[in-house]
């Protein structure tokens, strides 16, 4: 009988295998996954720099930031900049419910074979282990307190 192998081994096997295929995928369409990920924010209503940064912070490299990405959308011309932050315009509106599909396909390739139960003990799993190690939800004020 083999050993069972870590968990670390799984979650780094399916992390670079999502990544590839996302990337292969959003690709074809125009658009890098950080990209995709905030017209998917973005779908949700208008967003701030700094909530977008939240938001995808355990995406980003070294730079912390989504400037680069983010202005390859206003250029063009799928994400309108103003000083109160960002929004779809009516292009990347378009943009988002057809890359919407793509996505949707993606992810029901990623959990073919999984009941929606396993689904989702599975992330739950997955936020408790993050948890374990540190992690709090962005903006969690628990966080902040020494009591939390």
């Amino acid at each position: 009988m083999t050993d069972q192998r870590p968990i670390g081994y799984w979650l780094k096997l399916v992390d670079r295998l999502i990544d590839e295929h996302f990337d292969g995928t959003l690709d074809e369409h125009g658009v890098t996954r950080r990209q995709w990920q905030l017209l998917n924010l973005l779908g949700r209503g208008p967003a701030t720099r700094d909530e977008l940064n939240d938001a995808l912070s355990p995406f980003l490299g070294t730079d912390g930031t989504t400037a680069g990405e983010i202005d390859e959308l206003v250029e063009s011309d799928w994400v309108a900049a103003s000083p109160s932050g960002f929004a779809l315009t009516p292009r990347g509106e378009t943009a988002f419910e057809r890359i919407s599909e793509v996505v949707a396909r993606i992810r029901a390739d990623l959990s073919q074979g999984l009941g929606d139960e396993e689904y989702n003990v599975t992330v739950r799993s997955l936020e408790r282990m993050a948890g374990n190690l540190g992690w709090t939800e962005p903006g969690d004020r628990r966080a902040e307190s020494p009591a939390g």
